[in-house]
């Protein structure tokens, strides 16, 4: 009887230490679960050294260069339309083969021009010289009219080296006159009057009145116009005598083609 007790009373412990056992493993595991999910994972600091990329190097910007210029061969810009503004550089209107006027430009004779040359030709009379302003403003259409009589009569190219085509003309601007002496009407338009008394008078003293002449010998490549004796442009007292003083020529002091 006692034996039998005794069996059972181990039976019941082992059942015990078994389940306690087996409460152990589910705790343990229960513990495990939880700690694995709450576990922080600590972030890799370790120090990455990244290569250094080679350094594209960039094509430099293209530049944009302006298409040159085409002359024909009387020095008009091929290709070339007038404007519909006039052209100033340092305050000075411009008129030549590569700075053209608008058709619609027409201010007329200018009263300051006017005023110095009727000074001129008064301090020429003083000097023995009747000296006359024969040919001054020009419109537009009548440059048109008188260029193509030219060309009729001469030719394009022979017209294009003494008549300005039209819009091109400095008679345009209001600021020009082709002077003459009275009595000698023969070589008004020549040469021959740059070579006369008169003509020497008023190229050596046209700049005292604000006048130069403005296509001298020796520069017809800067120009663009034959050697003309007989043409004055009114640019200002101070200005003129800058370019009388260097031999030089519009172009040249507003440094320009």
């Amino acid at each position: 009887m006692r034996s039998r007790r005794a069996k059972e009373k181990r039976k019941k412990w082992t059942y015990s230490v078994i389940v306690t056992l087996i409460g152990l493993l589910l705790i343990g595991s229960i513990v495990v679960v939880i700690w694995q999910k709450n576990k922080v994972v600590e972030p890799n600091t370790e120090i990455v050294h990244e290569q250094p990329t080679e350094k594209l190097e960039q094509a430099p910007p293209k530049e944009v260069k302006e298409e040159p210029e085409v002359l024909d061969d009387n020095g008009y810009v091929e290709g070339q339309e007038l404007p519909t503004e006039p052209t100033y550089i340092k305050d000075i209107l411009i008129a030549s083969k590569r700075y053209p006027l608008p058709k619609t430009f027409a201010p007329g004779e200018q009263p300051e021009a006017r005023k110095a040359m009727d000074e001129l030709i008064a301090a020429a009379k003083q000097r023995g010289f009747t000296l006359t302003a024969f040919s001054g403003y020009r419109s537009y259409d009548y440059q048109t009219t008188l260029y193509n009589n030219y060309v009729a009569r001469d030719g394009k190219d022979a017209a294009d080296r003494y008549s300005a085509r039209p819009g091109y003309s400095e008679h345009q601007t209001g600021l020009v006159y082709d002077v003459g002496e009275v009595g000698k009407e023969d070589i008004w338009l020549t040469e021959q009057f740059g070579e006369s008394e008169a003509g020497i008078w008023i190229r050596d003293n046209a700049h005292k009145y604000g006048f130069i002449m403005r296509y001298p010998k020796g520069k017809e490549d800067i120009t663009g116009y034959m050697y003309e004796s007989w043409h004055f442009r009114y640019v200002g007292e101070d200005i003129a005598t800058k370019i009388a003083k260097a031999n030089s020529t519009l172009e040249e002091y507003l440094e320009i083609k």
